[in-house]
């Protein structure tokens, strides 16, 4: 584990983090003034900043694909990279579950921190599981994971999705749901719980979005977004992002985004302000919706979006997380980490090349 200690150099960085104390209330700190942040991570090639997570302490968690896992736990910052137990440097997914402990998901594989050591968890894969001679499906990468209003972690996998009860794993058969859905060639890659306790599953199969209520899998297509005539759209599928404050339920994917209200199916696109490619949506603490995209970042208050991309060196944007007090974080492609400060983003990813 690579402990970098914050000295007086760091001391601007120290005061805009907010992250919790010991006794798991917020720090409450004044950002605006400071105008920079120093550069923590340090890389040899481009660094992505893939997934991002707060913890219950207050502990700010970044993945990277490339340098590892970072925490922050107020004093200093740790990295934690295959040398301290990880199975990979390619970290795409990050999850506390309730008993504190944390949950990474690797371009390899499973792993579980206790709050000391990194274990190498397994998935038993299925008997049946059918085989893939692409080399490409051979890492047994997680793309996404969450835990079920009822304690269950649910992992997608390039592998399959597979349930975990806290005793052993079972594999989730979507093979059987609505037009053969996830062959060995297929792959579900997002995964949201809503309020309701649905889970809602999505893919790049081409075959709209999956929900199933914990009897039966049910395969919704808006037809107004993924159809072209009588031919379907080139991206006919979707990313389960959120449930927002209002109930709705947000998807993304190369064509946009699109809001469902339990009864229909509504898209936004070019026309409405967004870019083509839709990568994260986060809803924060005032109610407003934050996207991600290819091109930038852009706010969205229920009736207008307004775009920011001032600061960032890529503008592709894989991540957005707003932080217990209320800051936002974003996490890009080939630039690294940036803290946005309501008006330009700051950047504090080194390279050397």
């Amino acid at each position: 584990m690579k402990k970098i200690i914050l000295q007086m150099s760091l001391f601007t960085f120290l005061t805009i983090l907010l992250l919790g104390t010991a006794c798991n209330s917020p720090v409450k700190k004044d950002f605006a003034k400071y105008k920079e942040l120093p550069t923590v991570f340090k890389s040899k090639e481009n660094c992505n900043a893939s997934r991002f997570m707060q913890d219950k302490s207050g502990n700010l968690w970044f993945g990277t694909t490339d340098n590892g896992l970072y925490k922050y736990d107020g004093k200093s910052f740790n990295q934690f990279t295959i040398n301290d137990g990880l199975d990979s440097n390619k970290i795409y997914c990050i999850l506390e579950d309730k008993d504190g402990k944390i949950w990474v998901g690797t371009e390899v594989g499973l792993c579980l921190y206790n709050g000391k050591t990194f274990s190498k968890i397994q998935i038993p894969l299925p008997k049946n599981l059918p085989t893939n001679k692409n080399p490409y499906y051979q890492t047994h990468w997680v793309y996404n994971m969450l835990q079920a209003k009822d304690g269950k972690l649910w992992f997608v996998t390039i592998d399959g999705v597979f349930i975990y009860d806290g005793k052993s794993f079972t594999h989730f058969p979507m093979n059987e749901a609505p037009n053969g859905f996830l062959t060995s060639n297929d792959r579900v890659e997002r995964i949201f719980e809503d309020n309701k306790g649905n889970i809602w599953l999505g893919s790049r199969t081409n075959e709209g979005v999956f929900r199933y209520d914990g009897k039966f899998v049910t395969n919704l297509k808006p037809m107004d977004l993924f159809q072209d005539g009588p031919k379907p759209k080139a991206h006919n599928w979707g990313w389960p992002q959120l449930q927002d404050s209002n109930g709705n339920i947000w998807f993304s994917n190369w064509g946009g985004a699109y809001q469902y209200d339990g009864d229909t199916f509504t898209s936004f696109t070019t026309k409405d302000g967004l870019p083509s490619e839709v990568t994260r949506i986060i809803e924060d603490k005032k109610g407003n919706l934050w996207f991600g995209a290819s091109d930038g970042l852009r706010r969205y208050d229920g009736k207008t979006f307004t775009y920011f991309k001032d600061g960032l060196i890529n503008l592709w944007i894989w991540e957005i997380l707003e932080d217990n007090n209320g800051n936002i974080w974003v996490g890009t492609r080939e630039s690294g980490l940036y803290f946005f400060n309501g008006k330009t983003f700051i950047n504090y990813t080194e390279y050397k090349h």
